[in-house]
């Protein structure tokens, strides 16, 4: 099983938001919406959209939304 993480983080690394699926369309979407609803001062101090794969549950932080 593939799960696709979503996560939003600021410049000292914290996770600001997360979102995991096992939908990849979905998941590319997160991630491009993500990408989107970063400022251009954001991207500029450091903030980042990642897209990962994990293949369990056990892998996705514990605070995120789970989509299935």
């Amino acid at each position: 099983m593939t799960i696709w993480v979503n996560e939003q983080v600021d410049p000292s690394g914290l996770m600001y938001a997360c979102i995991a699926c096992c939908n990849e369309t979905q998941a590319q979407e997160c991630h491009q919406s993500f990408e989107e609803n970063l400022t251009e001062d954001q991207k500029a101090n450091g903030w980042q959209a990642r897209l990962r794969e994990v293949t369990s549950w056990d892998e996705v932080p514990v605070n995120s939304l789970k989509l299935d």
